[in-house]
C-alpha cells in the first residue's frame, strides 16, 4: 500500500504533464507542477482531462476479463475468471486494483490543487473541474466496493502519506463505502455545470452514476430497501426528464469512433491515438479483435468470443439453427455485439470492396486470400463468434472516424462506462421496488424505450417483471464491463439465484470450423457434425465469495493483490471492515 501511495502521489503531482492530448487540450510540457500549474480556465480544464484516460488504462483487461469473462459473457479458455479460481496473485486483477487507486490519487491531488490554487481562474470553471475530479474518485470507488467488497477509504493521499499510516489503513464495510461514493457525488453535483464542454461530466451525469449507485446499495442489508430504490428511481427519472439526453436512434452508432461523444454516452474514458503518451490509449482491440484486423500486427483476440450463453441470450444456437436465425434476428444489437458466420460491417474495412461490397466480411477474412492474404483458413473462436464492440476497423476506419491514424497498441475509440439506457433500466427495476413485477406505466416505458430501440416491432407490454429487466440488462450492455457487477449487486439479497445462473457450464463447439467453410465456400450450412463440447469445468462461483457478518448472507468479491496484503494483513479476505460515520469523519471544504 505504500508504494501505491506514494508512486501515484508523485504522478499526480505532475497531473498537467501527462494531459489526455486530443481530449480537448494539451498543455505545453514546460517546467511546471501542480503547484504553479493551475493559474488559467485553460490550464485548470486542459490539466483534469488525463482522468478522462491515464489512470484508468491498466483497468482495461480487467474491465472485460472480471465485468464479462467471470459473469459469463466472454469465454477464454484457460482463464482462471472462466471458472471463478483467480486469486491475489494474478496480474491482471493486480493491475486493476493499482489502477484504481491510482484514479483515487489523481483525483485527490488534482482536486485540492485546484481547490488552492491562487491563478486567474474564474469560479465556475474551478467548481466545474473540481466536481469532475470529484466523480471520477466516485467513479474508482464504485469499483473498488464492487469488486472488492470492503476496502479502505483514503480521503486525503497528502494527509495519509503524512501520517504514515498506509501500511495500517482498514476496511470499511461497504454500507459506509457507498454513503461515502453518495457523499462524493453531492459535493461534485453542487460544483458542477448542467452544460459542461461537450465530453466532460456534467451535474446530469453526476447523477446518473449516483441514481445507478443507490441501485446497487439497495440491497445491501440483505433484502431490497424500498427508500433506496426510490432514491434510484427518483435521480434516474431526473436525467431522463431534465437532461436533455436522448439514445441514439441506432445502437450500434453509440460504438463509432464518430460518435465518441454523443447524446447517450454519459460517463466515457476518452482516449487519444497520441503515441507520445503512453496509457492514454485506448488497447481494447489488440485483446479483443481477431489476429489481423488491422495493419499494426496488435490483434490477438481470436480466442477471447462471445460465449455460447450469451449467444443463446440473443435467440442463437449455431448447432441447431441456420444462418437465417441470426442473420435475420431482430435484435440489432446481436450484429452490433458479436460476429457470426453471415455476418458483413460497413463500418469496419471502409476502403475495402469485395464481390461488389464495401466492408469487412467475417467468413472471408478467415477462409479467402484473396480477400485476405492472411487468411487463417479455420475458426479459431471456440464459440463460432468475435467480439465487434471496443473494434475501431482498420488504420483507414480510424482516419475516417477520428481525423487521424492509430497506432500499435493505440487507438482514440472512446469506452462508455454509464450509457441513458442503463439509466432507463436503473429506473424500471428501481420503480418495481421489492416487487418481481410492474405494470406501473412508467417503469413499463423506460424498459419498452430501450428494447423497442434495439426490436422495433416489439410491441409496449402490459406488465414486466424483474426476469425481463435483467435479462434486458444483459443484451443491452453485453460486453461492456458491467454484467458482473450486476451480480455483485443482486449477490447483496439473491447469492442462490446468483450461483444457480453462474454454475451454468462455459462450453464451446466442436466441428464448427468446417461448417463455416463449407457455408463460406458452397452456400450449404451443414451443422450434423456440430456439437457441445462434453468435457468442462464443474463451476463453484461460491469460491468467491465472503460472508456479511452483518445480514449473514454470502456477496461476490475478489480478493485484494497478495502484494498489498502482505504490506497490510489488515485487507485479507478473512478480516472484516469496520464502520466509519462517514459523514461525521469526512468533509469536503
Amino acid at each position: 500500500m505504500k508504494k501505491i501511495f506514494y508512486n501515484i502521489f508523485c504522478i499526480a503531482a505532475l497531473a498537467g504533464l501527462t494531459s489526455c492530448g486530443d481530449f480537448l487540450d494539451r498543455p505545453s510540457e514546460d517546467s511546471y507542477n501542480a503547484d504553479n500549474y493551475y493559474q488559467t480556465d485553460a490550464q485548470c480544464i486542459a490539466g483534469v482531462n488525463y482522468l478522462y484516460s491515464s489512470p484508468w488504462y491498466d483497468f482495461q483487461r480487467g474491465y472485460f476479463k472480471v465485468g464479462e469473462v467471470l459473469a459469463g459473457n466472454l469465454y477464454m479458455g484457460s482463464s482462471p475468471y472462466l471458472d471463478f479460481t483467480v486469486n491475489g496473485s494474478d496480474a491482471d486483477l493486480t493491475s486493476m486494483s493499482n489502477s484504481f487507486w491510482s484514479v483515487v490519487a489523481h483525483s485527490n491531488t488534482v482536486y485540492n490543487s485546484l481547490k488552492k490554487s491562487t491563478g486567474d481562474i474564474s469560479d465556475d470553471v474551478r467548481n466545474q473541474c473540481m466536481g469532475e475530479c470529484l466523480v471520477w474518485k466516485a467513479m474508482a470507488y464504485f469499483y473498488l466496493v464492487r469488486t472488492f467488497g470492503e476496502v479502505p477509504i483514503i480521503h486525503d493521499n497528502t494527509q495519509e502519506l503524512a501520517a504514515g499510516t498506509y501500511n495500517d489503513v482498514q476496511k470499511v464495510k461497504r454500507a459506509d463505502v457507498y454513503e461515502y461514493i453518495i457523499m462524493t457525488l453531492e459535493k461534485a453535483m453542487s460544483l458542477l455545470s448542467t452544460t459542461p464542454t461537450s465530453g466532460h461530466i456534467g451535474f446530469y451525469e453526476a447523477e446518473a452514476l449516483l441514481a445507478k449507485v443507490y441501485l446497487t446499495m439497495s440491497g445491501i442489508s440483505g433484502t431490497k430497501d424500498a427508500t433506496l430504490l426510490a432514491k434510484a428511481a427518483y435521480y434516474a427519472k431526473k436525467v431522463m426528464d431534465d437532461s436533455g439526453r436522448q439514445l441514439l436512434d441506432n445502437y450500434s452508432d453509440n460504438f463509432r469512433l464518430a460518435n465518441n461523444i454523443n447524446d447517450e454516452s454519459l460517463i466515457a474514458w476518452r482516449w487519444t491515438a497520441n503515441g507520445s503518451v503512453w496509457t492514454a490509449q485506448n488497447s481494447l482491440q489488440c485483446d479483443l479483435g481477431m489476429q489481423g484486423f488491422d495493419e499494426f500486427g496488435d490483434t490477438w483476440g481470436d480466442w477471447t468470443d462471445p460465449s455460447i450463453s450469451l449467444q443463446a441470450a440473443f435467440g442463437v444456437d449455431l448447432a441447431n439453427q441456420t444462418p437465417d436465425a441470426w442473420i435475420n434476428n431482430v435484435d440489432t444489437r446481436l450484429k452490433a455485439t458479436m460476429m457470426l458466420a453471415g455476418f458483413t460491417y460497413s463500418y469496419f474495412w471502409q476502403d475495402k470492396t469485395w464481390n461488389n461490397q464495401t466492408g469487412f466480411n467475417y467468413l472471408a477474412f478467415m477462409f479467402d486470400t484473396n480477400y485476405y492474404g492472411s487468411a487463417a483458413g479455420q475458426l479459431n473462436s471456440a464459440t463460432g463468434a468475435n467480439c465487434v464492440k471496443h473494434l475501431y476497423g482498420n488504420s483507414n476506419d480510424h482516419v475516417l472516424g477520428a481525423g487521424h491514424s492509430a497506432q500499435y497498441m493505440y487507438n482514440s475509440l472512446a469506452t462508455h462506462l454509464l450509457r441513458l439506457s442503463d439509466v432507463y433500466l436503473i429506473y424500471a427495476e428501481a420503480l418495481m421496488g421489492t416487487a418481481t413485477s410492474t405494470s406501473d406505466p412508467d417503469a413499463i416505458d423506460a424498459f419498452y424505450q430501450v428494447r423497442h430501440r434495439a426490436i422495433s416491432s416489439y410491441e409496449k407490454p402490459q406488465s414486466i417483471t424483474f426476469d425481463d429487466i435483467w435479462k434486458e440488462r444483459r443484451l443491452e450492455l453485453a460486453l461492456e464491463g458491467d454484467r458482473w457487477y450486476d451480480y455483485v449487486r443482486r449477490s447483496y439479497y439473491d447469492p442462490e439465484g446468483c450461483i444457480e445462473e453462474l454454475s451454468e457450464p462455459r462450453r464451446v463447439y466442436w466441428g464448427l470450423s468446417d461448417c463455416y467453410k463449407t457455408y463460406y465456400e458452397s452456400g450449404t450450412w451443414d451443422n450434423s457434425n456440430v456439437s457441445l463440447n462434453t468435457d468442462y469445468n464443474v463451476l463453484n462461483p461460491s469460491a468467491l465469495m465472503k460472508k456479511d457478518p452483518d445480514s449473514g448472507k454470502n456477496y461476490f468479491c475478489l480478493p485484494f493483490p497478495t502484494e498489498d496484503v502482505t504490506f497490510n494483513p489488515n485487507l485479507g479476505s478473512s478480516v472484516d471492515g469496520v464502520h466509519v460515520d462517514v459523514r461525521s469523519t469526512y468533509k469536503y471544504d
